[in-house]
């Protein structure tokens, strides 16, 4: 196959299709052929990783600025996957260089009374980006389809008014997903889903380096050990959320997360490329406006 020069295309190659039937099989946790694809010049390889991030945070930091000064769209980026899956590299390295003022990264874990005492979507809900910013929630209410529905006993802090928990309450909370994404879409709220698809091997490997390496030490949780277990589990609640959330407006995007360098490049090639389609602008100045700005400019003089 020759070489390809469309970010569409790559993204497409990444995209769940909504309303498909999900076979995580189909998204590898580590390619061999991304050298392939090429981008203004550069093959998508490891050795050109750095200078592929570097353009795209170049053009993330401008399209931020515009972002905030458009004022009417914002933007929540959604990070899930296994622990150890590298959600925490990928937000430092594809977010560097964008101004901390207009963006906000949440981190979502074990409830609180607090955050138990209302519905399961209101701790995520509070802390949506405003309009002109960068929201970014590593972990979100998706856990509540994944960790919880692993272990449903977590049910028990939430005192939920009905007992009883069948799949027609994990189809409603499904539903409660989809209303609430899609209304965050239509109020101007684009949200782009990324799973990073980490291998049962590579986390391993992963989370022995944190025990191994002292530097790393203070990030290993043995819990995340004991989730192993489930692992078959918690694969089947992923491919649940994806077949089921991947909607036409808020789709998720599958990144192969073996690879911390590809992950990162997609995952910047993936946000980039959807703001571009927001069709953001400075604001233009009113007759008036441009009357004040005369005034103060000749003041200043």
């Amino acid at each position: 196959m020759g070489e390809r020069n469309n970010v569409e295309d790559l993204v497409k190659k990444v995209r769940v299709e909504p309303g498909k039937k999900v076979d995580l099989g189909d998204y590898p946790t580590c390619w061999d052929d991304s050298e392939r694809y090429s981008f203004n010049g550069l093959q998508l390889s490891k050795d050109n990783a750095d200078e592929l991030l570097a353009r795209s945070q170049k053009e993330l930091v401008k399209m931020q600025e515009v972002l905030w000064a458009d004022g009417r769209f914002a933007l929540l980026i959604i990070l899930q996957g296994m622990d150890a899956a590298g959600k925490d590299g990928l937000i430092k390295h594809v977010m560097a260089g964008v101004n901390p003022q207009g963006c906000q990264v949440t981190s979502f874990k074990t409830p609180t009374a607090e955050e138990a005492g209302h519905d399961f979507l209101w701790r995520c809900v509070k802390v949506l980006p405003e309009k002109g910013k960068i929201g970014i929630f590593n972990r979100s209410y998706y856990e509540e389809m994944l960790v919880v529905r692993v272990h449903p006993q977590f049910l028990e802090n939430q005192r939920l008014p009905h007992k009883k928990v069948d799949e027609k309450f994990w189809e409603e909370r499904f539903r409660s997903i989809n209303d609430l994404e899609r209304h965050l879409e239509r109020s101007g709220t684009m949200i782009i889903k990324l799973f990073l698809n980490i291998s049962k091997e590579e986390q391993r490997d992963r989370l022995l380096d944190r025990i191994k390496e002292p530097q790393k030490r203070w990030k290993f949780n043995p819990n995340d050990v004991q989730e192993r277990d489930q692992w078959t589990q918690y694969m089947e609640a992923y491919r649940q959320v994806l077949e089921r959330t991947s909607t036409e407006h808020v789709p998720w995007y599958v990144l192969p997360a073996d690879q911390k360098w590809l992950s990162r490049v997609l995952a910047s090639l993936i946000v980039t490329s959807e703001i571009k389609k927001l069709g953001l602008k400075y604001p233009e100045m009113s007759d008036a406006q441009m009357k004040d700005l005369e005034e103060a400019r000749f003041k200043l003089m």
